[in-house]
């Protein structure tokens, strides 16, 4: 490790309180250590950095790496909600209250079903 010290800033927040403290710290040490050092449990017990991701700059990195002058380094919560299932649902709805295309999921095509309310029988037939 070198003597050499740098700033860095380490972030946590929940929806209520939000922290950023910066911290001068030895160069060459993990993120993990940085995190130590910080104290920033001190501030929110619940951080636990076996389950939670981290990064650097909104980037997620591992708490082995090694961060630079000027880096943040972000701990992230956990979600609440799959992203991917939230959108599923609302789209669901959106389907269920008209707002959407029943098979494309789109939005609903206004000209085709004025088209098609104008004239019930749209396909033609040749009678002669």
């Amino acid at each position: 490790m070198s003597d050499a010290m740098i700033n860095v800033e380490v972030v946590y927040g929940t929806p209520e309180k939000q922290k950023i403290l910066s911290v001068s710290v030895a160069q060459g040490l993990t993120v993990a250590e940085v995190i130590a050092q910080s104290d920033i449990r001190k501030y929110f017990p619940e951080i636990d950095l076996d389950t939670q991701a981290v990064g650097i700059w909104n980037k997620t990195c591992k708490l082995t790496d090694i961060p630079r002058q000027g880096d943040r380094i972000e701990i992230y919560r956990p979600l609440i909600a799959d992203p991917k299932e939230i959108r599923r649902r609302r789209a669901e709805q959106a389907k269920a209250e008209g707002r959407a295309d029943k098979v494309t999921g789109g939005r609903p095509d206004r000209m085709r079903r004025d088209s098609d309310d104008a004239n019930p029988n749209s396909t033609t037939s040749d009678e002669s």
